[in-house]
């Protein structure tokens, strides 16, 4: 056969591959591929569903998928549901059947969490069963069939084939042929193993949740490895301890002798223990290619990890929350059977006690790392360990990095295993898991994540999820799974917060010096490319702290500047001001992420800073002048009346009203000299250097210059939250956006999924009314006072003596008239304290006194409990104590996430409203931005609805803080007359409810008359 008889293999390969069945192998092989938000949705929701594990389908879709959802699906209850339940769950599964986007709004009290857990559950079960019958019918051998007549005029009688006649083959179709066949074979196999991993699995959670002894086999096997381990570790170090000393004095002998010529001849040739703080050696260019690649960070997971199921991550803002959903799961039908894991922090999962003692979140990260890098030889036995002298255990716990000798005990394979499957076993929660993990011996972190895969529902909070890094560093992958997002009112900022950046200018000094003295010390021991990028590093902090007006040689405490004030820039113009627009700070970033070069900074400050405080001096022949410079100029941040790194970054936040500091602190909060050892102010200068890569448009930094350099600040500003939602969006098949009061919506629609690429069409919105009747709720908006003086507390007025005596008078009034407990919202703190000085001096507050007792919200969040638990006694107490006020601020710690129901609410009283402060510099690039991107409602401009959305979104919130249950009932009066103006934001379970009375007499006959109607409903009630 001559050469040129051969098949042209660059053109005809492609063609007769069977593409179609490369397409059913990937729809059958593995983890459903993502819905892609933005494709064409089906004609209606509900409708024909995609094919099992593939995208939505286009218009017209494709035929159904095996067995598809019944017309009618049964949602398996606790009890008898709701209608408005029943409708959450139907819209729902609906949702995550078509694939899409579901702003899904359900008051407090209507049973959100419930209805989240069986209608998706539901879907998950389906989804699995019908996923099951498609592998069962694939893997099924092949039966005989017996084929119609022949059309044909041949004699030959019906034959019972496995398949139609073979076609006449073109000469290269043995090509086709091939390449079909090891497709089929190749599809089979992976069928196979996909469908003896999840008998496995099963079998395995099984096993734990029905024979607790597998438990204690396994502890024993745990114990048996770690007796060997310690018996090895033994016999490794038995001439190594002897010989360890002579070889490390003769290292130190030759560092003594020839360290005077170099940067490293300070610490000597025998620093062995130093070298855990110097940073590997590092090639952008080839990790960048490795990463591009591989397409996944290598730490992100471990390789031949099991593959990830079909699941569905739920996040809300708090730990309580998450609780809360984790119980209501396991109360469900669902319960028993549902694989669950919580996934959080090492901070809140962390079981060693060593480490858990360093407190700070930075310090704990880097020791749990450090552990995990030591060697098992270093490993000491519990009864080794009391054998060691006081001094010698003194010696081993007092440095940085040398505080705990080994690997972690918990880190053990087996023991991480088995806190993995026991998680599965049964739903659990962060603090059960915990508590898991400490019982077995196992780490709960790590046994979290080793669980992730086999999981069915992940309970993560918001940073996990929104926060890329985080979510990779978590193993969480999103690719065809479902993300439900609950309490999500506040999402656009929540996403902003996340992603903006604050450094003072106590913590560029400070990481300065520190990275100075870290590159002097190791300089001759660091690879070229590790010199440079430090360098490039002190550069760009140098460049810094320039644009705040300060110098990076001197105390930062003492640099008084000249021009204090607050300016914004965009981000170009903030990099040419501080002369780093010549660098690459996307490299400059990877390269802090890869080498961890902030994290061993810390292990090098802790080290010679801690142990450097009382032995620098006797040190000074052996240790460089560079740290003993470290030395000083740490202690120096830490001196009686100077401000130490990370204090300077508390207070920010605040209330809607844009009065004084809120329940958050900033990226530097802390303080203190437990957080100056134990924080590194590079990862924070890492993070605002991440934010300086976003595009110029899409952030702006602000340069807020004080008396000092120390507090000064830069903030980085994120203005389009998009840019980081969409990745969540692109990869997932179906996010649902839920909570109980999401009015506005259009602000979610115009700043978060229109310009992430979503089509309109790919949103549904579902609003479902309360549970409680009409009647068990009385909205009020009174517009004046007693004597008739309008109620207009604006910026300008709500100073004024008249108004807040009349504002007064109206809650004594009130107070008089309702039972039980009474909480009163003021739009700022500083509006709540200047109305209670004046009460106290007017006689108002004396007043006020005979009818409740006066609780105000605690300054500090440690003591919200107690005062929560204090007015709750006053508001119980029946009514011949009369009962209990609480003084309270929108957006402060008491307007979120706190239940006031029954007697704890029986009214709420919103003074004013509390719109954001006009004049934030950042409120009004954050207007600017929406103006000129984004394109408002009905032509109307975005930018000017901002500051209304945020206002009626706290309102709502407020007021949602009462009438928590069906049998619930309670009075809402708003004490502004502009309230008449925005009732259409307002919730709509109780926007058809609202009066305005034309006086405060007539306000207060309604109100009377509501709750004496109330009572006598309630006592017929209980009397039936």
């Amino acid at each position: 056969m001559e050469m040129s008889d051969l098949p042209d293999w660059d053109s005809d390969w492609a063609v007769d591959v069977d593409w179609d069945l490369v397409a059913e192998e990937a729809t059958l092989g593995g983890v459903p591929p993502p819905a892609t938000v933005g494709v064409p949705p089906p004609a209606a929701v509900g409708g024909p569903p995609p094919a099992v594990g593939g995208p939505p389908p286009a218009v017209g879709g494709p035929p159904p998928a095996v067995g598809g959802p019944p017309p009618a699906v049964d949602f398996p209850f606790p009890f008898a549901p709701y209608d408005i339940q029943r409708q959450f769950m139907s819209a729902l599964y609906d949702l995550l059947e078509s694939g899409g986007v579901g702003v899904f709004e359900s008051p407090t009290g209507t049973g959100k969490s419930l209805s989240l857990i069986c209608g998706s559950l539901k879907w998950l079960s389906d989804w699995e069963e019908r996923r099951r019958l498609q592998l069962e019918l694939a893997l099924a051998p092949p039966t005989t069939t017996t084929s119609a007549p022949p059309t044909t005029t041949s004699s030959a009688p019906p034959t019972t084939t496995l398949a139609p006649p073979p076609r006449a083959q073109a000469p290269d179709d043995w090509v086709a042929s091939f390449v079909r066949g090891k497709a089929e074979r190749e599809r089979l196999e992976t069928l196979k193993e996909e469908e003896r991993r999840r008998v496995r699995r099963e079998e395995r959670v099984a096993e734990m949740r029905r024979d607790p002894r597998l438990r204690l086999l396994s502890k024993r096997k745990r114990e048996e490895d770690r007796d060997i381990e310690r018996l090895m570790a033994l016999s490794k170090s038995g001439d190594g301890d002897d010989g360890g000393g002579g070889g490390g004095g003769g290292g130190g002998g030759g560092g003594g002798g020839g360290g005077g010529g170099g940067g490293g001849g300070g610490g000597g040739g025998g620093d062995a223990a130093d070298e855990e703080l110097i940073v590997d050696e590092y090639e952008s260019d080839d990790e960048e290619k490795a990463a591009t690649d591989r397409g996944f960070d290598d730490d992100d997971g471990e390789d031949g990890e099991e593959p990830h199921v079909t699941k569905i991550y739920y996040c809300s803002r708090t730990h309580s929350q998450l609780a809360q959903f984790v119980r209501e799961l396991q109360r469900s039908p669902y319960g028993a059977s549902t694989r669950l894991v919580s996934l959080g922090s090492r901070q809140t999962l962390c079981v060693n006690a060593e480490v858990r003692r360093l407190r700070s979140l930075q310090a704990i990260n880097e020791r749990c790392l450090e552990l995990q890098r030591n060697k098992p030889r270093e490993t000491r036995a519990p009864q080794e360990e009391g054998c060691l002298s006081d001094k010698k255990r003194r010696r081993r716990r007092r440095g940085g990095g040398a505080a705990v000798s080994g690997p972690c005990p918990y880190r053990a394979p087996s023991s991480v295993w088995e806190v993995s499957q026991a998680a599965l076993s049964r739903p659990a929660d962060i603090e059960e898991l915990a508590a898991l993990g400490k019982r077995l011996g196992g780490c709960p972190y790590y046994g979290g994540r080793a669980a992730l895969p086999s999981a069915e529902v992940v309970v993560l909070p918001y940073h996990t999820l929104l926060n890329a890094a985080a979510r990779r560093a978590a193993g969480a992958r999103l690719a065809g799974q479902v993300v439900v997002i609950d309490e999500a009112h506040n999402l656009v900022d929540t996403i902003t917060d996340i992603h903006s950046a604050r450094v003072t200018g106590s913590q560029l000094c400070c990481a300065h010096s520190q990275l100075t003295q870290y590159l002097h010390r190791y300089r001759s021991r660091l690879k070229a490319k590790n010199v440079m990028y430090i360098k490039q590093i002190l550069f760009v902090l140098d460049g810094l702290v320039q644009t705040l007006g300060g110098k990076t040689g001197a105390n930062p405490n003492l640099q008084t500047l000249t021009s204090p004030g607050t300016e914004v820039r965009s981000i170009n113009d903030f990099l040419f001001a501080a002369q780093i627009d010549n660098i690459n700070l996307f490299k400059v970033h990877r390269y802090c992420e890869k080498s961890k070069v902030g994290h061993k900074l810390l292990g090098f400050v802790e080290r010679y800073m801690e142990q450097g405080m009382g032995q620098v001096a006797s040190h000074s022949s052996t240790s460089s002048p560079s740290t003993s410079s470290l030395t000083s100029f740490l202690t120096s941040l830490r001196t009686p009346g100077s401000q130490a790194i990370g204090e300077a970054g508390g207070g920010e936040g605040g209330a809607a009203g844009g009065g004084e500091g809120g329940a958050g602190g900033g990226a530097g909060g802390g303080g203190g000299g437990e957080a100056t050892s134990r924080s590194s102010p590079l990862l924070l200068v890492q993070s605002f250097l991440s934010g300086l890569t976003n595009a110029n448009t899409d952030a702006r930094v602000v340069l807020t210059r004080e008396a000092t350099l120390a507090p000064s600040t830069l903030k980085l500003l994120l203005l389009n939250p998009a840019v980081h939602f969409a990745e969540v969006l692109r990869e997932c098949r179906a996010v649902v956006i839920a909570g109980g009061t999401m009015q506005p919506v259009s602000e979610l629609k115009q700043q978060l999924l229109l310009p992430c690429g979503v089509r309109p069409e790919r949103i549904v919105e579902f609003s479902c009314g309360h549970v409680i009747p009409p009647e068990n709720i009385l909205p009020i908006i009174l517009s004046s006072g007693p004597t008739g003086q309008t109620f207009n507390f604006t910026f300008r007025n709500r100073d004024s003596p008249t108004l807040v005596e009349e504002a007064g008078v109206t809650l004594v009034q009130v107070c008089a008239v309702c039972p039980g407990g009474v909480v009163c919202f003021f739009p700022s703190y500083e509006l709540q304290r200047t109305m209670s000085h004046s009460w106290q001096h007017t006689g108002v507050w004396q007043q006020l006194s005979t009818h409740k007792k006066i609780f105000q919200e605690p300054k500090s969040a440690r003591e919200v409990d107690s005062v929560l638990a204090a007015y709750s006694c006053s508001a119980n107490a029946g009514a011949s104590a009369g009962g209990a006020l609480l003084l309270a601020v929108v957006g402060g710690k008491m307007s979120e996430g706190i239940n006031f129901s029954d007697h704890l609410g029986r009214c709420v009283v919103m003074v004013g409203m509390p719109f954001p402060n006009a004049r934030s510099p950042e409120l009004q690039e954050k207007i600017a931005y929406l103006t000129c991107h984004v394109r408002g409602e009905g032509g109307r401009d975005a930018g000017s609805s901002l500051c209304e959305n945020l206002c009626m979104k706290s309102v709502n919130q407020s007021i949602g803080r009462a009438v928590r249950h069906r049998g619930d009932y309670a009075a809402v009066l708003l004490l502004d007359h502009r309230y008449r103006s925005h009732g259409s934001q307002l919730p709509g379970w109780l926007r058809g409810s609202v009066v305005a009375p034309p006086s405060l007499a007539v306000a207060i006959t309604t109100l009377r008359q509501f709750f004496v109607d109330r009572k006598a409903a309630s006592t017929s009630s209980s009397s039936c």
